[in-house]
């Protein structure tokens, strides 16, 4: 098996903080981002990683940052190695195309998601109130639904555990209206032009959540964009509503912890060499399809 990069050690520039993939580093005013082949699932990190994930995610992230640009500024500043700190450079056998240089910016606590389609979290609350994070929704959905129109479905930004849902007057309270209606008006527009753009390659956007900063009291959009960590992808060929639909992420790896005699909590069981395989190649075949 395709050798995983699971920890990334700089010593010459200050560590920022870990997350469950990525790895913040400072240098000066600018942080620099990498990927790692991490992976979880249920909350729990993977003692094995998905052979050049990280990879994908940054390539994706750029790809999308610069094509969304036009609708909202982001904190990206460079993907290329030879911009970055000598630290960096010296270790580009295994940083090449998982380091994102960025702009500091103010990260606004709120996780804002866009759902298109009925689908995860949304169909359960949909189930038992007809309703999704407080928005009414018709009566008659089925799973996977299209929605009439994609909502914005805001949740907290929690650092562990589980994000919680919050209605948009709970968000006005917790960022002010002005802010809260920024946040939804973006987040919409930019989930509109990723769902067109991936439509005309055969894929659906079921639903996404973005994360912003404030620059120089600005909007930017920040973290990642439309990866399949942020996202919902379906093929639109398969695609049927009153079931699951298969997504192009690590629902592989999901399925397989579902089938394994274990209580979600650390440690996990190992990974199989072949599941991590498959889901690596879903990860790719979903950055091909959008960036072809």
């Amino acid at each position: 098996m395709r050798s995983s990069v699971l920890t990334v050690s700089l010593p010459s520039l200050k560590h920022r903080a870990t997350g469950k993939v990525r790895e913040i580093f400072e240098d000066k005013d600018r942080l620099l981002l990498i990927a790692t082949d991490r992976v979880s699932a249920f909350d729990v990190v993977m003692r094995q990683g998905v052979p050049g994930r990280g990879i994908v995610l940054t390539r994706l992230s750029e790809f999308w940052f610069k094509k969304l640009a036009s609708l909202c500024p982001n904190h990206l500043i460079s993907t290329d190695l030879a911009t970055m700190p000598e630290g960096v450079r010296a270790r580009a056998d295994i940083l090449e195309g998982r380091t994102m240089m960025v702009k500091k910016v103010d990260i606004v606590p709120i996780e804002c998601v866009v759902r298109g389609y009925l689908a995860g979290s949304g169909w359960k609350e949909y189930r038992t109130a007809g309703t999704v994070c407080g928005v009414k929704l018709p009566a008659g959905l089925q799973e996977s639904s299209r929605l009439p129109e994609p909502i914005f479905t805001p949740t907290t930004k929690a650092h562990t555990g589980h994000d919680e849902p919050l209605t948009y007057e709970e968000t006005c309270d917790r960022v002010g209206a002005e802010t809260a209606r920024r946040l939804r008006e973006v987040s919409l527009q930019l989930y509109a032009a990723g769902a067109s753009y991936a439509a005309g390659r055969g894929i659906l956007l079921a639903d996404t959540k973005f994360e912003f900063g404030l620059l120089d009291g600005a909007l930017v959009l920040a973290d990642e964009a439309l990866t399949p960590d942020s996202s919902r992808y379906w093929d639109a060929k398969t695609y049927a509503p009153g079931r699951g639909q298969d997504s192009f992420d690590k629902q592989i790896i999901r399925d397989w912890l579902e089938a394994q005699p274990w209580d979600k909590k650390p440690p996990p069981p190992d990974l199989p060499a072949a599941i991590l395989e498959k889901a690596a190649a879903r990860y790719e075949e979903i950055a091909g399809r959008l960036m072809r």
